[in-house]
């Protein structure tokens, strides 16, 4: 795979290819679309501010981007089984490319969530073909290389898009949001030209079915669907919306739809069989309580330090900054570290490091500021790298063990599972976290409110401190509404920290049942040690 290669289609040259640069490629793709979700997740106050968009319209921007990259997700099996990932990647990536850089020049509301369904549905193949492409063209000495290189990507772009997102209004505009992907777009459309090979369009078999794209909508339609409901659920007040309940029916019939016409009419790009292993079914709760326990760098702290210090984006990012930072070190020591130990070992100390990190924070106080969260962010960096990486590790590990290398339909199988469980698990995550702030602060505050009354001599007390202070601003009477608006928000400010501190327990908590997850699964029979060691064979 390294020299020219031979297979070609119709009047296309040969391409000489060189392996490092497609997994570079893939690489950078996945980077580009975690980087822009995140970026668009942050700076969504300033995109409305630009667009001149209420907080419910506003809403549909980052719901736009992300259902579409769930649709195309399962889809994506289907167009690189069918069409090969070159031929993806390279059209999808150009499409990225013009639609990132128009986005910035629409003034409609419509115009804007046209494009981003685009931007997301091109973006989301950057995803399920990365991994899968990593273990297909690295010799297998390199693939901890990859896993780690793969692994440090998703978590440092995770937690270093507040910190670009808050340069880029501070030093260009808002449209860097969007032209970030711009630029780096044509480098990885460069990486994929010359490092992943042209090669003929695959021709059915005699005999076995025929690819068919009807089960992949339904099954995509119906998970985009219910994505959009999990997003949108919070703010129109869940099955008390007519919109919420058709979203929630329509999903769940069509991937229902998908899985009768599966079984009635197989396809030859899924194996589901692949999935119904003990360890692959574990691994998808722990993929979803690891995209959980993120919430804590990428949600909870900065909820806390702009709601309650009432910190900006920028003085907020060098706390994430010190979660992000480490991983590269951090990944080539839990790759050195899954040559000699059993992956599942790691992943057992990277979740109990995050959830004392956890502990750590639960003790969270209204005076609390950026280095307070110091020790427990340097917890949580090694935690949060080791777990990571050693979760990948038992990923590959599984396609490893069971040879589904060879047989590309398993690999794209996986992939696709593992991309939907992902972003299943990240908007899962996020929705619960944010209705269980909400419902925790309105508890906070409804107990603290109850000791706050007028007549109770700490109350009196604090009342006649703060109207003092504001009595050489202003007459009596306004000094006591100030006063009394001052008490109240601060009442909010203390119920908000008990609610966040809930948060981290809750977070600890997941950790602690994560663990008892990983305690269920088996050794898998194949370790590092020996895939690095054993002599190359043809994938």
């Amino acid at each position: 795979m390294t020299g020219p290669d031979a297979n070609t289609q119709g009047t296309h040259p040969a391409v000489t290819t060189h392996p490092l640069l497609g997994v570079a490629g893939v690489l950078l793709g996945a980077l580009i679309a975690t980087c822009t979700g995140r970026l668009m997740s942050v700076g969504l106050a300033d995109l409305r501010g630009a667009l001149h968009l209420g907080v419910d319209e506003g809403a549909w921007i980052n719901t736009a981007f992300n259902a579409s990259m769930m649709f195309i997700g399962p889809f994506s099996v289907y167009l690189g089984g069918l069409l090969g990932p070159r031929r993806v990647l390279m059209a999808c990536a150009w499409i990225f490319t013009v639609v990132s850089f128009l986005i910035p020049f629409c003034h409609s509301l419509e115009a804007v969530i046209a494009l981003l369904i685009i931007a997301g549905l091109s973006a989301g193949t950057f995803y399920p073909l990365t991994l899968s492409f990593v273990l297909r063209s690295l010799p297998m000495r390199f693939v901890l290389v990859g896993i780690a290189m793969y692994a440090t990507d998703i978590i440092f772009t995770t937690d270093m898009a507040q910190a670009w997102e808050s340069f880029f209004l501070e030093h260009l505009s808002w449209h860097w949001i969007f032209w970030n992907g711009t630029i780096l777009t044509p480098v990885m459309i460069a990486l994929v030209h010359f490092g992943i090979p042209w090669q003929p369009l695959p021709t059915p078999q005699p005999g076995h079915p025929t690819p068919n794209w009807r089960g992949f909508l339904y099954a995509s339609l119906g998970m985009a669907l219910l994505y959009i409901a999990l997003d949108q659920g919070q703010r129109l007040d869940w099955f008390h919306s007519s919109l919420i309940i058709g979203l929630v029916a329509a999903g769940a019939l069509l991937i229902l739809a998908a899985i009768v016409r599966h079984f009635l009419l197989p396809n030859p790009l899924v194996n589901y069989q692949f999935l119904m292993r003990r360890n692959t079914l574990l691994l998808a709760p722990v993929l979803i309580s690891f995209r959980f326990i993120m919430l804590a760098t990428v949600v909870t702290i900065p909820s806390f330090l702009g709601s309650v210090r009432g910190f900006l984006p920028l003085q907020e990012a060098p706390v994430l900054a010190w979660v992000a930072l480490p991983q590269f070190v951090l990944g080539i020591a839990a790759m050195a570290l899954m040559r000699k130990i059993d992956p599942r070992l790691i992943l057992t100390v990277g979740f109990g490091l995050v959830g004392v990190a956890c502990l750590l924070d639960a003790r969270v106080t209204s005076v609390w500021a950026g280095p307070n969260f110091g020790i427990s962010q340097a917890v949580m960096a090694i935690g949060l790298a080791l777990a990571f990486n050693s979760m990948v590790g038992a990923i590959v590990l599984e396609i490893i063990d069971t040879g589904g290398l060879k047989r590309p339909a398993d690999v794209l199988t996986f992939a696709g599972f593992f991309q939907v469980t992902r972003l299943f698990g990240g908007e899962m995550g996020s929705t619960f976290m944010g209705h269980f702030i909400a419902v925790r602060e309105q508890f906070h505050s409804n107990m603290v409110g109850l000791n706050v009354q007028l007549g109770n001599g700490l109350t009196d007390y604090r009342l006649l401190g703060l109207q003092h202070a504001f009595a050489s601003h202003s007459t009596g009477l306004s000094a006591a509404g100030h006063a009394a608006e001052v008490l109240g928000l601060q009442v909010r400010q203390q119920a908000f920290t008990l609610a966040i501190s809930d948060s981290f327990l809750l977070l600890a908590t997941c950790c602690g049942a994560c663990l008892v997850v990983i305690s269920f699964m088996s050794k898998v029979p194949t370790q590092y040690r020996q895939v690095t060691a054993a002599p190359e064979e043809d994938k």
